[in-house]
């Protein structure tokens, strides 16, 4: 059995001090370290945020641990060691070993003065406590990474440890010795000159050793090197708003993207798959082997449906692995007698693994045929044969007390131990006892007993209370009390031997302990091969709910190309929920489409539009199908979200503070290769204010190159943006035809809204006073005179849509080059191009508009937002089909 190393050279020496929202106590003597406790509520510092806050929405918060709805989320123990290196771009460490799981992540990443890569890091992992090292905690002056983590990380007991714990070579002891065998030489190249993260690990690992009172058995810790590349980053305040695993409304409801995606049947699934939702991939070639995976198996009904099956008889063998690995420093009897139900779930496991083997016999995905490997028979044999040396082959893990108890007793083979044996029979015989003391109190007081059994009262009677109508009730029957018509009791005989089989059983557990016990000795030596079959069960588990979910809602497979190219997309969440049919939408972007101006009446589905294109995002790049017809998406590395979460007036009351912070994060971080949703920017405000901030802020996003959809009711907006390289306008639909009337159609169609006053339209249809309609309208009519006589000359206005013809051209003959139609085909194309191109290029300059003519560019604006393409090519569901097909010509 593996033994802890002695921890009497390591002790925790600081004192005790408060800051802000947590308190900060340690102790000098080894491992006596108290826990912080979170005061009950947090001052503030007067100081601005140098990283994205929360949202200020009481809802979103997190009061308990089980309430987490990001990382841990099932109250996991996650304890997380963080440190930095000092310089103009810092460098951060981070450790997280997860106590619940047996799992340890290690990380260094090259941050930005705001540390947003890092406090992403933490919110995706959700540590229960974060060691940072004393000296960048009070008295001594806060490190700017300690104020920002202090600030942003909500939920989590910071400690302060002293810094001799950060120590290089511990940690790389500590990998050697608790790393799998078969891990340890890509684990070293993996870590090699991370110094930060390896300290990290060291003083986390201590921290478990001296505060949580275990250790990990020699090379049974799965600890993987997690580099920052890799995954999309989405922060906290993103995770909120668009609902990726908690509704906002409802913490219980099941309509998030996480509610509606967990078609898991495995604890182990549900959180991998919790995980990948927080952090998307990047990397094409996974996604590929995903979304490959998910068509197998929706293709090929029956390893489909018996994978299902079988995954439903499993267990949270994740957490079952981690507790055989995990060594108490001081164990008790209930330790031992976990211990044997712990083997008996292992049975349980190692029994049902191969049947998955044979399952994906046929298998011809990459990533099936990997699950299959890891479940191959061979890897799980060993196991099997440490097991059947020892447990009774026909002894199976239960779930009902009295079975669970009996299985204990009975789970060692016979012949191992003569006290064994003894008390075997001592337990055979008491619980014989029982049996034959009820059949005496039937027949001595002629009534119905029946034997019943609880873990707190064990054995006790049950009795018709119709029995004692026309008797009275025996004295023998005693620790009565009625429940749903009947009497629950015992007899004091009865107790007497619930004692004698407690022992007894007592007695077989500790004497079967020391075989127990060498038992997961020798099992521990195969938990690296049985961690790999759990985590390609945990896959499968995901993959399989993937296949369910888009079997059962229509979904389709994406592809990743260099743009977003949606067919009749739809809100994964809205279009479960809502009871009508949902009406879905189309959605094309590229460098020279990136910034859409989205407009529209208010209830016409511009938050919804904007929304859905975010999720899917997400879904393709997690791996699974997506909501539409045909998709492509190109991969994005960050996702930001700066959406209302409802049109309330008491939402939006002091919210402007919090909506430019979270604006100024995503101007720090947003790049070429991010995903921004922008709604309602500077409706906190006055109308003046808000609209020169919101121009202000969108023409620094159009700088950034990003792909952008910014909704917004500021019409000046649209039309200042339309001539902009890159920028295309459009609208919501509503139909207005019928007096008094207004119909939300739900579609998006190009440039902006035309009818700029809903208020006075929805004011009509609420049947104001007509006296109140008319002046309101002379009003507007003046204002827009007045905006009218200041336009600018529209000679910029000209000069800026050639700018954008001439870029809307290359990019049309960059995707012309990289098609696949034919020569003859493709000449044509080109002379239709050229004719377009000439004919608009004259159309601009002939077309040099007095004020008059302004309303006519507006119009032509609009055909330029089209694009050239669609023009020669169709209606937009035609250019989508040759999109699909030639791969070349794209529409808006």
């Amino acid at each position: 059995m593996a033994t802890p190393r002695p921890s009497t050279s390591y002790s925790y020496a600081s004192t005790t001090r408060t800051s802000g929202q947590y308190e900060y106590t340690t102790s000098s003597q080894a491992g006596a370290l108290s826990m912080p406790r979170p005061p009950t509520s947090r001052p503030s510092s007067g100081r601005p945020s140098t990283a994205r806050p929360g949202t200020a929405r009481p809802s979103t918060r997190r009061s308990s641990r089980t309430g987490s709805t990001i990382g841990g989320g099932d109250s996991q123990q996650i304890i997380c060691a963080i440190s930095e290196g000092r310089g103009v771009t810092p460098t951060v460490g981070l450790a997280f070993v997860n106590i619940t799981t047996g799992e340890a992540v290690l990380s260094q990443i090259c941050d930005n003065q705001f540390y947003a890569h890092t406090i992403n890091k933490l919110q995706v992992f959700d540590p229960t406590e974060i060691l940072i090292v004393s000296t960048a905690a009070p008295p001594n002056p806060k490190s700017k990474m300690f104020q920002i983590v202090e600030e942003n990380v909500m939920g989590a007991t910071i400690v302060a440890v002293d810094r001799k714990y950060w120590s290089e070579t511990s940690g790389l002891e500590l990998i050697q010795q608790l790393a799998f065998t078969q891990d340890l030489d890509a684990l070293k190249v993996a870590i090699g000159g991370n110094y930060f993260a390896t300290c990290c690990f060291a003083a986390a690992l201590k921290y478990v050793q001296l505060k949580k009172g275990v250790t990990f058995a020699f090379h049974s810790l799965r600890i993987n090197y997690q580099p920052s590349e890799g995954s999309m980053m989405i922060d906290l305040s993103t995770i909120h708003s668009l609902e990726l695993i908690q509704n906002l409304q409802d913490a219980k409801s099941k309509h998030s993207l996480f509610g509606l995606m967990n078609e898991t049947l495995t604890p182990m699934g549900s959180r991998l798959l919790r995980s990948w939702i927080l952090q998307p991939s990047t990397q094409p070639h996974v996604l590929q082997k995903r979304y490959d995976a998910v068509e197998e198996l929706m293709t090929v009904d029956g390893m489909f449906y018996q994978t299902r099956e079988v995954l439903k008889g499993l267990h949270d063998v994740e957490k079952l692995l981690t507790l055989l690995i995990i060594i108490p420093l001081h164990p008790d009897p209930r330790h031992s007698e976990q211990s044997i139900n712990n083997i008996l779930m292992l049975k349980n496991f190692v029994e049902i693994a191969p049947k998955l083997f044979e399952i994906l016999g046929c298998a011809r995905s990459p990533l099936l045929c990997e699950i299959r490997d890891h479940c191959n028979p061979d890897n799980i044999d060993p196991t099997i044969q440490l097991i059947k040396e020892v447990i009774n082959d026909d002894v199976t893990y239960q779930r009902k007390p009295l079975e669970l108890r009996n299985q204990r007793t009975y789970a060692v083979k016979a012949g191992v131990s003569g006290f064994l044996d003894v008390a075997r029979q001592t337990f055979k015989e008491s619980t014989e006892d029982v049996h034959q003391h009820v059949t005496g109190i039937t027949q001595e007081y002629d009534i119905q007993v029946e034997t019943r059994y609880d873990n707190a009262r064990q054995y006790y009677l049950r009795v018709l209370e119709s029995e004692f109508d026309q008797k009275p009730m025996p004295d023998v029957l005693i620790n009565r009390f009625q429940n749903k018509g009947y009497i629950e009791c015992q007899t004091l005989f009865l107790m007497k031997l619930n004692q004698r089989i407690s022992d007894s059983h007592a007695e077989v557990v500790l004497t079967s302990d020391k075989t127990v016990q060498e038992l997961l000795d020798n099992i521990r030596g195969e938990i690296s091969s049985l961690f790999k079959v759990c985590e390609s069960i945990a896959l499968l588990d995901m993959i399989a709910g993937f296949a369910h979910s888009a079997i059962a809602n229509d979904y389709a497979k994406p592809e990743i190309g260099d743009c977003i190219m949606i067919e009749a997309g739809r809100h994964p969440v809205k279009e479960k929920v809502n009871k009508g049919k949902f009406v879905p939408n189309d959605v094309y972007a590229t460098q020279q489409s990136r910034f859409q101006v989205i407009t529209g009446c208010n209830m016409s589905g511009k938050s919804t539009y904007i929304r859905s294109i975010a999720l899917m995002c997400v879904m393709a790049q997690v791996g699974s199908y997506v909501p539409a017809q045909f998709a492509r998406f190109p991969i994005f590395r960050q996702l930001f979200a700066r959406v209302s979460v409802d049109d309330s007036i008491e939402a939006n009351v002091s919210t402007f503070a919090s909506e430019m912070r979270e604006t100024a994060f995503i101007l720090r971080n947003i790049d070429e290769h991010s995903l921004a949703i922008i709604d309602e920017l500077g409706r906190g405000t006055s109308t003046r204010d808000g609209l020169a901030i919101a121009l202000s802020i969108a023409e620094t996003l159009v700088g950034s190159k990003a792909m952008i959809w910014f909704v917004t009711h500021f019409s000046e907006l649209a039309q200042i943006m339309q001539h902009r390289p890159g920028v295309v306008n459009q609208h919501l639909a509503i139909d207005t035809s019928e007096e008094n009337t207004m119909t939300m159609l739900y579609k998006v169609q190009a440039s902006y809204a035309q009818e700029e006053h809903y208020g006075l339209a929805l004011a009509r249809v609420v049947d104001l006073p007509p006296q109140v309609l008319e002046v309101a309208e002379r009003v507007t009519k003046a204002l827009d005179d007045q905006v009218e006589a200041k336009r600018k000359s529209s000679k910029a206005v000209a000069i800026a849509k050639r700018r954008k013809l001439v870029l809307s051209l290359k990019e049309t003959l960059q995707q012309a080059a990289a098609s696949s139609m034919e020569p003859s085909v493709l000449l044509s194309w080109l002379r239709k191009l050229q004719e377009e191109f000439i004919r608009r290029m004259d159309a601009i300059d002939n077309d040099i508009p007095s004020s008059d003519e302004e309303d006519d560019d507006e119009e032509d604006d609009d055909e330029d937002q089209q694009g050239i393409t669609e023009s020669m090519t169709g209606t937009s569901g035609d250019v989508m089909g040759s999109g699909r097909e030639a791969n070349s010509i794209l529409s808006s």
